[in-house]
């Protein structure tokens, strides 16, 4: 596909940002549809032009980028989505991988990464910055790989103590009793196999938090 059968169309809070982006991809031929400084105006503005490309922040006014996507999608919207956005942290990425988005690019790469990705999410592929392949590698996958052995049970209680939630609390919400609850607890620690020691649980559910709330 040659760069003026791509059209886009570009989301992003920031004014000055969205405006510098759009300015160079126009300069470099593709054509820009229209843009989008909230989650609001961008599925209306999506679902209006069908773009081939979409790019969009995560963090933004109204809807995150993430939802924005959802929303087209329901649509049965076939425009290809690249999330271009700050974050590093694993929760996003794995987000981004699970509602199989074409693409993911840090605002702090170069131009000629963003247009790699691009040029790659049109020909029908899929491009995230090569800086997330050491994070899936080192942090995501290892954890998927311990995850995967908790059961739906155990999963539930450590998101709820992700949300700082005692045992006697989770207990209640899920009507069984605290004794069950502590021998969920130990089970979990086992199967993560995290250290010893007192409030460990705890303490890793907080640091994995957002990630486990995609869970």
């Amino acid at each position: 596909m040659i760069k003026a059968e791509i059209s886009i169309v570009i989301v992003d809070d920031h004014p000055m940002l969205l405006k510098g982006l759009s300015d160079v991809l126009t300069k470099e031929g593709y054509p820009i549809l229209e843009s989008a400084l909230n989650g609001f105006d961008a599925v209306d503005i999506i679902l209006k032009h069908r773009p081939v490309i979409a790019i969009l922040d995560i963090e933004m006014p109204g809807l995150s980028g993430f939802e924005v996507i959802k929303k087209c999608c329901s649509h049965n919207c076939d425009t290809k989505f690249i999330i271009l956005t700050s974050h590093k942290e694993k929760a996003f990425i794995q987000k981004a991988r699970d509602l199989k988005i074409s693409g993911y690019l840090l605002k702090d790469e170069p131009f000629s990464e963003i247009e790699s990705g691009i040029l790659a999410v049109a020909a029908g592929g899929h491009y995230f910055s090569r800086s997330f392949n050491e994070v899936f590698k080192k942090e995501i996958s290892p954890l998927l790989e311990r995850i995967q052995f908790l059961s739906p049970s155990e999963k539930k209680i450590v998101q709820l103590i992700s949300q700082v939630k005692t045992s006697k609390e989770i207990g209640d919400m899920l009507n069984i009793s605290h004794r069950t609850v502590q021998k969920h607890r130990a089970n979990i620690i086992s199967k993560l196999m995290l250290p010893a020691g007192r409030d460990v649980l705890m303490a890793w559910a907080i640091e994995n938090r957002e990630f486990l709330s995609s869970l």
